[in-house]
């Protein structure tokens, strides 16, 4: 059984050539991130999750940076957004992926 918890790969599926060779572990993230991928797709379909542009389009207005990761907790019902600010920090936003309401916000540290 796959874990209810995924990585949207934004930036890798971005700057990664689609020439790359695939390996078989690849192939298989590949098999389950479209999985994953179309299941949150069926759930912002039905009206379940917010449109995760609209989460981004949040997140940047409070932490001006680069986006670096964005997961979907499905557990939580919570989007996970991290970016890189031009200070350098990583900040994670915590959204209500039903409602876009911000839960949580934190400065990681590098330890």
């Amino acid at each position: 059984m796959y874990p209810h918890r995924f990585r949207l790969a934004v930036l890798c599926a971005l700057c990664l050539p689609p020439t790359l060779p695939a390996q078989p572990a690849e192939r298989d993230d590949t098999v389950r991130t479209e999985r994953d991928h179309e299941r949150a797709r069926q759930a912002r379909a039905s009206g379940a999750y917010m449109p995760l542009q609209s989460i981004l389009d949040d997140a940047q207005r409070r932490e001006p940076g680069r986006v670096v990761d964005v997961e979907l907790d499905e557990d939580d019902d919570e989007y996970e957004i991290e970016i890189l600010r031009a200070d350098g920090a990583v900040v994670e936003l915590d959204y209500d992926a039903r409602t876009g309401d911000l839960r949580d916000r934190e400065i990681e540290d590098d330890d």
